[in-house]
């Protein structure tokens, strides 16, 4: 069912808008304010964005369900095959599953590749006094990451890269996904089902073989299963902790003070990160669909509506945060939403924070000082994700 604007919204919000991309949190601040419960005419969607209503969103499953998938703008055949496409019990069998080959991978295990791949591309900037911290260093590294935990041949980096990036995009324009994005999203589940095929024959030590052979209670995840999930991984994989890291890189280079006390104390970066992934997350936003009607703050959802949960804007609540505005080294919030929260919440969350730590441990250890060299940036046009495309520094 469509539900009706509320009469007195003068104030549009549109994901979709460039603006929006460049600073969302003056908008999200009047929609936590005035319209805490908003039907946005851009999106065709209802919006929530204070913390503690999306919050009860994510820990209510059964009213706001993923069944009809969770991205803004969803994939056609994905909704249902994916963790964060499907409510329990099916979630719940998937998860098992995944987390029974994902432990199969101890987190120690990446650490030493990490760090190789951080000190290789680190040295091919040896001698630049300027380079860019998204397409020069994070995202490379990031690639590398997944390329090693699913043993992925290594000449495809740059197009499964590229696929990647256009598969968390949407047409700003249209407001929906275009033939591209559509495009890179078939071009990955061919590269996943081909993955599948053939490590079936020749399984190996790694992630995807894990998919594969996962079982409990005599079950295993189903062909499409896998392939979607790794499809899934993927571009979560290479897009979201890319642009994480390129998020947590421009607090840096804006927070000189702060950077300065990390290069100094390098164990500091763990409470980085995690006020990073409060202040400046780059999921921005994730949509849930109603069973049944809710009324909210004086609104009435009708079932069937779609629903954006603001993780941008909860994590900058002052019903939660106290000076949400500031970025506090000293906050180390406990609660935050960068990673979502409920049956949800990723489960790739351990991994995003390990290598974030290790590539910006690596970082800080030869680059202790860097400023940008540029005021304007052009930012990854996704109705979920904030990242920018490029983040070009220079060496103090």
């Amino acid at each position: 069912m469509i539900a009706e604007a509320p009469a007195s919204a003068a104030f549009r919000y549109d994901p979709y808008s460039p603006a929006m991309d460049a600073d969302p949190f003056p908008a999200y601040r009047t929609l936590r304010d005035e319209y805490p419960c908003f039907w946005s005419e851009e999106a065709g969607k209802w919006v929530l964005s204070r913390y503690h209503d999306i919050l009860g969103a994510l820990q209510d499953w059964r009213t706001y369900s993923s069944a009809k998938g969770n991205l803004v703008d969803e994939f056609p055949g994905r909704a249902g095959s994916t963790l964060g496409s499907s409510d329990p019990p099916r979630h719940d069998r998937l998860r098992a599953l995944i987390q029974s080959a994902v432990t199969k991978r101890a987190l120690d295990h990446i650490v030493e590749p990490a760090r190789a791949s951080c000190r290789a591309h680190l040295a091919a900037l040896d001698g630049r006094r300027e380079f860019d911290l998204v397409n020069d260093y994070g995202a490379r590294v990031t690639v590398d990451l997944l390329f090693h935990l699913f043993a992925l041949p290594e000449e495809n980096a740059d197009l499964v890269r590229r696929n990647a990036v256009l598969m968390v995009q949407t047409d700003p324009v249209t407001r929906k996904k275009g033939e591209e994005h559509l495009a890179a999203f078939r071009w990955m589940a061919d590269y996943a089902q081909n993955l599948v095929q053939e490590r079936k024959k020749n399984p190996g030590d790694d992630l995807l073989s894990n998919f594969i052979t996962a079982e409990i209670d005599g079950e295993k995840l189903l062909d499409l299963e896998v392939q979607l999930t790794v499809t899934t991984l993927i571009m979560a994989g290479i897009e979201s902790l890319s642009g994480f890291m390129a998020m947590f890189g421009l607090n840096m280079a804006e927070l000189p003070d702060v950077r300065r006390k990390i290069a100094g104390d390098r164990s500091l970066i763990t409470d980085a990160i995690e006020e990073s992934l409060r202040f400046n997350t780059s999921a921005q936003r994730f949509k849930r669909t109603l069973t049944c009607d809710v009324e909210l703050h004086g609104q009435v959802m009708k079932a069937g509506d779609a629903v954006i949960l603001a993780y941008g804007s909860a994590n900058r609540d002052e019903r939660m945060f106290e000076n949400p505005d500031v970025y506090d080294l000293a906050r180390r919030p406990k609660r935050h939403l960068g990673f979502g929260g409920g049956v949800h919440a990723c489960l790739g969350s351990a991994i995003g924070r390990l290598a974030t730590q290790i590539a910006y441990e690596e970082l800080l250890a030869v680059v202790p000082d860097f400023t940008r060299t540029t005021d304007r940036l052009d930012w990854v046009s996704s109705s979920n994700f904030r990242s920018p495309k490029a983040l070009p520094v220079a060496r103090g």
